[in-house]
């Protein structure tokens, strides 16, 4: 007869990937079953994006079949539980646990459409996923998400007015162009916009959230440093194209989070426009703007690579039109947000068991 000793010792031999641990060392199996030959337990990931889902399930089925019984029916049913290295009920965000800027040397890279499929990517297995564009002066989610024009109810919480950030797409999503007519210039100064920038996160009743997207603004300036001085960031992508001038400016970008002063560890980098793909002949790269710069450039600095996106079309078409890339149908571009997502959520796993919680940085100047 099968034990439920028997199972937590053969899955004793199954190593989460990326964590370097056993499941059951690790805490990740539940509800264990068994009747008679049939053996049913949950694993627990620590994001629904988890690449690897397939693998470590194969294993678990392999190992009861190795260790237990050749002829058991094994069921995994996995689900998640989005790890955090955040205090729950302390500080700003309270309720958030991960929060992750999205940011770039410079513009014109694709930062925004990066942020918005990469927080539609993360929600698509079940994440509670928010999206908050930090962009002041240029602000690009509203038309991204279809959302020109409307703008944000007022809620009632624990007696505070508070803004309800909008949500499409099963995305919270909060942009200071859905504050102000989109005719209107932001004519502000540093101050002025780091103030806006607080108001989205204390007056915005985000909620709880697994991943908070922050989209940010070209370069390094005073938006970064409120940022890091108002909440704890949890890690920050990395967004460049491949031809030398972006990668010149995405050093500065990297060199700025992994400061002194800042500290805030890279998740990894994207490298957009990696290369073209026309319609017709989806199976044709070109690389019109080089090739691998981004890579290499992960590799020059020792920071994870979390993949290519194309120069398709159809992603130019869907921003344009309110309808990002992960909710369209191209299988291309949805395939190659859907790798970066996945990686992006295994490095803020693998930060989060392996480095201490980021702190509000006290800046001097």
């Amino acid at each position: 007869m099968i034990t439920k000793e028997q199972v937590l010792k053969a899955l004793s031999n199954v190593e989460e990937p990326d964590l370097g641990k056993d499941l059951v060392t690790l805490n990740m199996v539940k509800d264990i079953e068994i009747d008679g030959n049939k053996v049913k337990f949950t694993v627990i990931l620590t994001t629904p994006a988890c690449p690897l889902k397939d693998l470590i399930r194969n294993a678990c089925v392999n190992a009861i079949h190795m260790l237990v019984s050749k002829d058991a029916e094994v069921e995994v049913v996995m689900t998640a539980n989005v790890n955090t290295k955040r205090a729950g009920g302390q500080g700003v965000l309270s309720n958030v646990k991960n929060i992750i800027v999205v940011a770039s040397g410079k513009g014109g890279v694709g930062k925004s459409t990066v942020a918005a499929n990469l927080a539609l990517a993360l929600g698509r297995d079940g994440a509670k996923v928010g999206l908050m564009d930090a962009d002041i002066y240029g602000p690009s989610v509203p038309i991204m998400f279809g959302l020109r024009g409307e703008r944000p109810l007022m809620v009632n919480v624990d007696g505070k007015g508070m803004i309800q950030p909008m949500e499409k797409y099963g995305i919270k999503v909060m942009s200071i162009g859905l504050l102000i007519d989109e005719r209107q210039a932001v004519v502000w100064r540093g101050p002025m916009a780091s103030s806006a920038l607080k108001q989205f996160i204390t007056d915005v009743y985000w909620d709880e959230l697994d991943y908070l997207i922050i989209d940010m603004p070209p370069g390094t300036g005073d938006i970064h440093l409120t940022l890091v001085q108002t909440v704890p960031i949890t890690g920050a992508v990395i967004v460049t194209t491949p031809q030398d001038v972006a990668l010149a400016d995405a050093k500065k970008g990297i060199a700025m989070f992994q400061g002194q002063q800042i500290n805030v560890p890279i998740l990894g980098l994207v490298e957009n426009m990696a290369y073209f793909t026309p319609a017709e002949l989806p199976d044709n790269k070109y690389y019109i703007f080089g090739k691998d710069g981004g890579r290499q450039l992960a590799d020059e600095m020792e920071i994870p690579f979390l993949g290519q996106i194309p120069l398709v079309q159809s992603i130019r078409e869907g921003g344009d039109a309110g309808v990002p890339a992960m909710a369209g149908d191209e299988k291309v571009t949805r395939k190659a947000f859907l790798d970066v997502a996945g990686a992006a959520a295994r490095s803020v796993a693998m930060r989060n068991a392996n480095i201490a919680p980021t702190k509000i940085v006290d800046i001097i100047v």
